[in-house]
């Protein structure tokens, strides 16, 4: 029997995971298996908060470890969307160019470790079920943060 490399289980972690936030976790592999998005809903597991996507890789690092959770990334849009705790997203809602996306809304998600329809993840689920600290998050973009300067 081989040993599962520390990549391959964050991988299988991070997949298991981000599929269980869906109501039907084998259609989410279903889809990932045929290279294709996708649709997890907000709203039973995290709340997502969409934010433009340079400003969110130039926050990154204002926001400590431990805090940080998965954020995913499209590059055609030009958007990013950060994974909270549930109803802490109403934190971020009077931050300029930060949305709070509806509870329900779909996320249309690449698998942790793939690339697909120009989404990645640039910090991937991982299996812990850690989320972006959303008070950290909206300090980073609020008044005084990166966002301000920018």
């Amino acid at each position: 029997m081989a040993t599962q490399t520390p990549a391959e289980a964050m991988r299988q972690a991070g997949e298991h995971w981000l599929a269980n936030c869906a109501p039907h976790a084998k259609s989410v592999h279903r889809r990932w298996e045929a290279g294709k998005l996708a649709a997890v809903p907000s709203g039973r597991h995290w709340d997502v908060v969409e934010a433009p996507l340079v400003r969110s890789i130039e926050i990154m690092p204002q926001i400590r470890v431990g805090a940080l959770g998965p954020v995913l990334a499209c590059a055609r849009s030009g958007r990013a969307w950060w994974l909270v705790p549930l109803e802490a997203a109403e934190q971020c809602d009077d931050i300029p160019d930060v949305t709070v996306l509806p509870s329900g809304t779909p996320l249309l998600c690449p698998p942790p470790l793939r690339a697909l329809d120009g989404r990645t993840w640039l910090v991937r689920p991982d299996g812990s079920g850690q989320l972006t600290d959303s008070l950290m998050l909206g300090a980073a973009f609020g008044p005084g943060g990166l966002a301000e300067a920018w």
